[in-house]
């Protein structure tokens, strides 16, 4: 596949037919090439000659980011090894690390995808993009790189960290679209700011992803680094980045539905929900080769949105993930997940930064939350604000949009560690 932005215009008949035959493509070759998902259609008394259309992608079963570690490393794989020409892993806190694998036809789709991303922020053959995702095991970097190549645009390959030697690139080299996660674009910016190099930068637009951030940090990403910030979605186990992104219009990420079948379900009970709900997101990817997967529960939680898009594109897009139904915590009872803190802090003023750290504890069989969050310059500086004043009020903010109730500390700027990567912001001390 070579980049087509037709595709992303395809009537919404003549996509529901692509995808329906690719589906059954997809399906027939699975059950004769991966174990555990012929046992499970089995078990289900499910045959592929069953599927006809992408209608009856109901009735196939889920997978499972366990099935990963159960048959690792290859034992999901429905080419041989020879067939596959690159392999990526993520590796979690606990358990084997997932591994995944591509065909050559995989990265040409995978490039393509991105490319759609890039592309729908303006990137053009002029541009220079400065990738900070990272490099290696981890899908970002090489899921960019390979798209600015398939668009002719410049790549500037410096990958994540280094922070002092990014923000001189990006003024020496004149970058002008910057790529990495949504927490290290933060971080970046404090180092622009810093630097007094604001008015050196030729940055336009940023693309970023690989962990949830909310619109307020996307305001707050725009402000620090001058630029119109995106989103793109992925996961390493349906593909990497790539698999939806926003447009101009920044309505909701647009699922590249050619490649990839979503569904919203209740994570509860497994049922597909009617449109427009809101449940669990699940991906089946109706073309990939060297490692495909039906009906993959992603736990983000989020809804879809079929209405026509602005920009013209047809494929449905998905709303900004909510939270994750495995990483929610759960504190007294009451269902809390961390995007809700990050709103609150993010609206609670000038006073405090982006940069915060939730801490979950079991005291005397009586779960605690506690909320670090940094105060800015400006606040530390103004000695008639009061830091105390400030951490009741969001607590009280808290406490209306939790329903339990939180311990605030106010710490110095630059107190909590920032990450080149993917922020930690949960740490539940009562999974030691």
């Amino acid at each position: 596949m070579i980049f087509n932005p037709k595709i992303e215009m395809m009537p919404r008949d003549e996509l529901k037919k692509l995808q329906s035959e690719r589906l059954v493509w997809q399906v027939n070759r699975m059950y004769e090439r991966v174990e555990c998902f012929r046992t499970r259609m089995d078990l289900n008394g499910i045959k592929p000659s069953h599927i006809k259309s992408i209608d009856d992608l109901h009735l196939l079963p889920f997978s499972y980011k366990k099935d990963l570690r159960d048959y690792y490393p290859y034992g999901l794989f429905a080419e041989p090894l020879e067939n596959i020409l690159r392999i990526h892993a993520s590796s979690g806190t606990t358990g084997k690390q997932i591994v995944v694998g591509y065909t050559k036809c995989d990265l040409d789709n995978w490039a393509e995808t991105v490319a759609r991303s890039l592309v729908a922020a303006g990137a053009t053959k002029a541009s220079l993009i400065q990738n900070s995702f990272g490099y290696g095991f981890f899908t970002g970097g090489f899921g960019v790189h390979d798209a600015a190549s398939l668009i002719g645009a410049t790549i500037i390959p410096i990958s994540a960290g280094n922070t002092q030697r990014q923000v001189n690139t990006m003024v020496d080299f004149g970058s002008t679209m910057l790529t990495c996660t949504p927490s290290y674009a933060m971080y970046l910016g404090e180092a622009v700011e810093e630097a007094g190099m604001r008015d050196k930068i030729k940055l336009k637009a940023g693309v970023f992803g690989a962990e949830p951030w909310s619109e307020d940090m996307r305001h707050a990403i725009e402000y620090k680094l001058g630029i119109k910030a995106y989103d793109i979605y992925g996961l390493s186990e349906v593909q990497g980045p790539g698999v939806s992104y926003e447009c101009e219009y920044q309505c909701g990420m647009h699922i590249c539905e050619d490649l990839f079948a979503a569904e919203i379900i209740d994570p509860d009970t497994g049922e597909v929900l009617p449109e427009g709900s809101t449940g669990e997101l699940v991906f089946t990817t109706l073309a990939k080769e060297g490692f495909p997967v039906i009906r993959y529960r992603t736990r983000d939680i989020c809804s879809l949105v079929y209405e026509p898009c602005r920009c013209g594109r047809t494929h449905i897009r998905m709303n900004k993930p909510q939270g994750r139904s495995d990483d929610m915590l759960i504190i007294r009872g009451v269902n809390v997940f961390p995007s809700q803190i990050e709103e609150v802090l993010l609206n609670s003023g000038s006073g405090v930064t982006p940069n915060y750290q939730i801490i979950v504890d079991r005291v005397n069989n009586t779960d605690t939350l506690d909320v670090n969050v940094e105060m800015s310059e400006d606040f530390l500086q103004d000695e008639v604000r009061s830091i105390e004043m400030l951490e009741k009020s969001i607590v009280d903010k808290l406490r209306s949009v939790l329903g339990i109730g939180a311990k605030v500390h106010l710490v110095n700027p630059k107190s909590i560690t920032r990450s080149e990567g993917k922020a930690k912001r949960v740490i539940d001390n009562r999974k030691i």
